[in-house]
């Protein structure tokens, strides 16, 4: 099962293409959120691009402790979890970080949650002026279905904390704005 975000404009199309299409098998699913942010993109990426500080957006981040590397390619985080989530710890491994395009990539290596294989991509990308000249974000994923679970189930949750995370995001880029 495999979402599709609304294709406003052409350069979010043209990102999805890029950067967030994957190929799912039969025990995925995956899906692709995009949310717009009235702050410049650098401002923006300052936040996503610091992978052993992803409590600085993300609301259900409790403590990120870095077990391995510096925050670039290759680093792993065990990341704490708020408590009223299926989960406690998740660890995790920076896969991917382009300054120039604005990509990052990350996947689950470990952890007590029921997310297996979850791999995530985020990009940012400026709209033109004739489409708002706003920040747009987006995060795609691929992750196992859990025995016992449907894909529309799975990605219902992953779905929910994604857009939290993305709305956040917004909300603290926004404010630093308005400062």
């Amino acid at each position: 099962m495999l979402c599709k975000p609304n294709l406003e404009t052409p350069t979010t199309k043209a990102m999805v293409n890029t950067y967030h299409t994957s190929k799912l098998c039969s025990n995925q699913c995956g899906s692709s959120l995009v949310q717009t942010i009235d702050a410049p993109l650098p401002l923006v990426w300052s936040l996503i691009r610091r992978f052993e500080n992803p409590q600085g957006y993300k609301l259900f981040v409790k403590k990120c402790t870095m077990v391995a590397g510096d925050g670039g390619i290759g680093s792993v985080r065990e990341v704490m979890v708020t408590s009223g989530l299926p989960a406690g710890v998740s660890v995790e491994r920076l896969d991917k970080l382009d300054d120039e395009k604005h990509v990052l990539k990350f996947s689950i290596i470990g952890g007590d949650h029921r997310l297996a294989n979850y791999s995530s991509t985020i990009t940012l990308h400026e709209e033109e002026e004739k489409y708002g000249g706003k920040t747009v974000a987006i995060e795609s994923y691929v992750v196992d279905v859990p025995a016992g679970s449907s894909g529309e189930d799975t990605c219902c949750f992953a779905n929910t904390i994604i857009a939290c995370n993305l709305r956040s995001l917004a909300k603290i880029t926004e404010q630093m704005v308005c400062k």
